[in-house]
């Protein structure tokens, strides 16, 4: 009798052994998920309206939980000496100066070729790895340069010349990511951000009159090259954790589409997952969840990973389309700079362009819309591309996995 009771108390310190060595090895594990796809802040900090600078918002006041109330991993940069910017917190290492604009497949030749700091294994960046720089700091007014949306303590990026009939936002960086849809009148499009106005956007690989390869600004990168992939896992009880990035997301939207403010109070009043600390994500976080291997034209569905569950929308036209989702991030854009917020295309980027309503930016662009208006004015078109504007936009939230 003692001999079996000695044997079940063994048996017992057995399996707390290994329970507790088998959560540790889960936390160990999740721990080194998170670090190969770190989220670099915004870098904002100010609060705002739907028009104005506003002090910091508290807890059930008005505009309550937008970007600069939740700091994330701060941008940290180190200057190598040696032509190469290395970001501290996603562990890549970057191009300073870009030199000159090139084609799409120049581009990839000057990677395998570069020798910068003495290193050899130089590449074109992906549109995930190239947004990990934007800072939404920046300010543009129409197509005039106010602040870049890039750290220029660190980064050489020029304007477009004037003085050859450029705009100043006419230097955007191209990706290595191309759309798998086409955008305009069935154009090759590839993704890239225009630091100067603080967008993505899909962009013509070649001139769609004379067939000759455009040219763009590129930015070599190197280093983790884990960054930018997703490992979703489905909690089973309507949440998606990326432990990639240590966010826990909202599975599937409520089907509802609000105005910036109304985004902001039903984030943070959301309880899922028996969790209350559910937040509107900013402008790189949702950017984060985005499949650009996907889209409508492609694979009849929104660019996201199919574990998560997305409302359709009728487009201008009545067609099937996916929503624009809010983020929490405000766009310094235009007469009054406080008037936008981001958002993220999740299925077509829209505009109308001599009266007909075309994918002009691709699934997965990032433009902005105003904050607030009257829902039956909407949906409106705007900007040289006839950007759709919807205001009342659809939310996917967010939290960070403690």
């Amino acid at each position: 009798m003692v001999l079996i009771q000695t044997k079940c108390k063994r048996m017992k310190m057995l399996s707390r052994l290994l329970l507790i060595t088998l959560i540790g090895f889960q936390c160990s594990y999740a721990q080194e998920q998170k670090q190969t796809y770190p989220i670099v802040d915004t870098g904002v900090s100010e609060f705002y309206s739907d028009s104005i600078i506003i002090n910091e918002p508290k807890p059930n006041e008005h505009f309550y939980g937008q970007d600069a109330h939740y700091t994330g991993n701060q941008p940290s940069y180190t200057n190598n000496g040696n032509g190469t910017i290395t970001d501290n917190i996603t562990g890549l290492i970057w191009e300073q100066y870009m030199g000159e604009k090139l084609t799409f497949e120049e581009a990839f030749k000057k990677a395998k070729n570069s020798t910068l700091g003495g290193y050899t294994d130089w590449r074109v960046p992906t549109i995930k790895e190239l947004y990990s720089l934007i800072q939404f700091t920046g300010q543009v007014k129409g197509a005039h340069s106010i602040k870049l949306f890039i750290d220029t303590n660190y980064f050489t990026q020029p304007l477009g010349d004037t003085t050859k009939d450029e705009r100043e936002i006419d230097a955007q960086t191209w990706s290595s990511s191309e759309y798998v849809g086409r955008t305009m009148r069935n154009d090759e499009t590839v993704f890239g951000v225009n630091f100067i106005d603080g967008r993505i956007k899909g962009y013509p690989k070649y001139n769609p009159r004379t067939k000759d390869a455009n040219t763009m600004y590129f930015r070599m990168v190197r280093g983790n090259i884990a960054y930018g992939n997703n490992n979703f896992i489905d909690n089973g009880d309507g949440t998606i954790s990326d432990l990639s990035t240590g966010l826990m997301w909202q599975k599937t939207d409520d089907g509802t589409s609000r105005n910036w403010e109304e985004s902001l109070t039903y984030a943070e009043n959301l309880t899922l997952r028996d969790k209350s600390d559910w937040r509107l994500p900013n402008a790189k976080e949702l950017q984060s969840i985005v499949d650009y291997t996907r889209s409508l034209q492609t694979t009849n569905s929104p660019a996201i990973n199919p574990v998560f569950e997305t409302s359709e929308i009728k487009d201008a036209n009545g067609n099937t389309n996916y929503p624009f989702f809010w983020t929490s991030t405000t766009h310094k854009d235009g007469i009054n700079p406080y008037g936008s917020a981001v958002y993220i295309a999740f299925g077509e980027g829209q505009g109308k362009m001599r009266d007909i309503l075309m994918d002009v930016h691709g699934a997965g662009c990032q433009r902005s819309d105003p904050k607030s208006g009257d829902l039956n004015e909407y949906p409106q078109f705007f900007g040289p591309q006839g950007d759709v504007r919807y205001v009342y936009n659809y939310v996917r939230c967010v939290r960070t996995i403690n």
